[in-house]
């Protein structure tokens, strides 16, 4: 009898433990998922139909413009204007600048706070400016931001009670937007893994996913409305190489590693030479910047824009690009992105470097089909190209083989896709160069921190009944910037058995020695209390 009510008080306890893990953890990422998800996929697919509609009309300017010479003068007026009016959005709204995936890891890592409908409204109308002056950033970054401003709203809109979800949500959000923007789901789930949070942990993946499942999803049905494709790219039919070709890859990685290196190199520099070189106002700087996109596009619209179309062109292996044209686009399209980028143009980093990817392996192309290589080849060393560039640039190399897979249809190519891609990352690595989003969000967070006297903190706090920290282990939560946990009290008796993830699930009365820095405490602490509950 003993044994059976033994058996039963057992059978009950882990029937309350599911049950609290499905109420407490599963039910809540559903129903973000769905809202984030949802609201994401609308507003990045209505963003992708206005975008590739201004991007259209900015061709039709630059080719107006060519034709009529004569008013170039006023349209450098009117783009000293638009300077002026940026740099005033600029310091009244400091979270519109620059890189949308920068801003958004720096945000979902809690070492950025922003206004999130300000920053949703913002980013949308301030990138869609940015494709009509022809700045060659990227439409995919302002995707991210946006996912991750819907992802705070629903929040603050549906659960405002419950703000230790805010970050998950926004985690959600910007996978979401990654997801929708590029037609690649599974790259958007390790968007939250290797570049967001650079861990893995259960309640990331469940939060990602679900948002990632249920905007693509809906994005089908918002596509057919908008009338835009749910994939960045057309279906390619790439052929799979041989053993004997295996040089391929290994030329491409190590080319596109070197020259990405060189570029993240650059990045430091023009930053330098814009922060401390160019003492002039910011309105100014922007002006030199979209006065030169101009001067660039009125030669080549290849060298400006965003580079999706850049990429649609260099597919074609009778393209007409010489190689020396493709060098001069480079060195163009490099140095107006990292300006824009660098002064806090608002657009996004990510096709942007695609792009530079496929015109460096495009070079290669060219040189390796004058040398009697396969046409057939072309195509394959292009994408490999963009794949290296991802794993380079953006040091991903896992979401860049993934990407290869979903979103350039790499499938007979694997082994090549693996090799391009790791020694294009361990190339950068031997450069000890940053990666280019973190060094676009070192530069908000020196911007926004400016000034701001930073205070280290070391106190107590204990796991309050029913908060969000109770049940769930130390790594699973999103604890506050630069906060570390460094000691746990259990309110256990040691005689008490350990939890079966070593004594690191928190339970309500356990007492937390945390220790971090923050330029703003009222905030941190309140952050904190939304984690372990009002302290008393």
């Amino acid at each position: 009898m003993n044994q059976a009510n033994k058996m039963d008080k057992f059978f009950m306890s882990k029937v309350s433990q599911y049950k609290k893990y499905i109420i407490n953890l599963i039910v809540p990422a559903i129903v973000f998922g769905f809202i984030t998800g949802t609201l994401t996929s609308f507003f990045v697919t209505l963003f992708k139909h206005v975008a590739h509609h201004v991007i259209h009309y900015s061709q039709i300017c630059y080719e107006f413009i060519r034709e009529h010479l004569y008013i170039l003068p006023l349209v450098l007026l009117a783009l000293l204007g638009i300077s002026f009016i940026l740099a005033y959005i600029y310091r009244r709204v400091p979270n519109l600048k620059g890189g949308g995936i920068p801003t958004s890891v720096g945000i979902l890592r809690g070492i950025i706070s922003f206004r999130w409908l300000r920053t949703l409204i913002g980013v949308f109308f301030l990138s869609l400016s940015s494709f009509l002056i022809g700045v060659p950033l990227g439409n995919e970054g302002p995707s991210v931001q946006m996912g991750t401003s819907i992802g705070r709203g629903s929040v603050r809109l549906f659960a405002k009670t419950h703000g230790a979800w805010d970050r998950y949500s926004m985690t959600g959000g910007a996978c979401a937007g990654f997801s929708v923007a590029t037609g690649a789901p599974i790259s958007g789930i390790l968007f939250a893994i290797e570049e967001a949070h650079q861990r893995i942990t259960p309640m990331i993946m469940i939060v990602a996913s679900s948002s990632v499942l249920f905007a693509n999803i809906s994005s089908h049905i918002f596509a057919s409305f908008f009338g835009v494709s749910t994939s960045l790219f057309e279906e390619l039919s790439l052929p799979g190489l041989q053993i004997t070709e295996l040089w391929i890859p290994i030329v491409v990685g190590v080319v596109v590693g070197i020259l990405g290196a060189l570029i993240l190199k650059y990045y430091q520099l023009l930053k330098r030479f814009f922060a401390k070189t160019i003492k002039i106002p910011s309105q100014y700087k922007i002006f030199i910047i979209l006065a030169l996109t101009v001067c660039v596009g009125l030669f080549s619209f290849s060298a400006v824009s965003t580079g999706h179309e850049l990429i649609l062109e260099l597919f074609n292996p009778e393209n007409s690009f010489t190689i020396l044209a493709l060098v001069l686009i480079f060195v163009a399209r490099t140095t107006l992105t990292i300006s824009a980028s660098t002064n806090g143009i608002t657009g996004g980093l990510f096709i942007p470097s695609l792009a530079l990817g496929a015109t460096l392996s495009a070079i290669i192309g060219k040189i390796a089909l004058n040398l009697g290589m396969d046409s057939r080849l072309y195509v394959v060393i292009l994408v490999l190209g963009i794949v290296a560039s991802l794993s380079g640039l953006m040091k991903m190399p896992l979401t860049a083989i993934i990407f290869a897979i979903e979103a350039l249809f790499c499938y007979e190519n694997i082994i090549s896709v693996i090799m391009v891609s790791l020694i294009a990352y361990f190339v950068t690595e031997l450069f000890e160069a940053k990666s280019i989003n973190d060094s676009a969000m070192e530069t908000r967070v020196e911007e926004l921190n400016h000034g701001k006297e930073t205070k280290i903190i070391n106190k107590n706090v204990m796991i309050m009944p029913g908060s969000f920290a109770s049940g769930k282990q130390i790594r699973d939560i999103f604890w506050p910037a630069n906060l570390f946990v460094l000691s746990l009290t259990k309110a256990k008796t040691k005689s008490e058995e350990m939890d079966g993830h070593g004594g690191k699930e928190l339970h309500a009365g356990d007492i937390l020695n945390v220790q971090y820095s923050t330029v703003d405490e009222a905030e941190t602490w309140k952050e904190l209390v939304s984690i372990v509950g009002k302290q008393e």
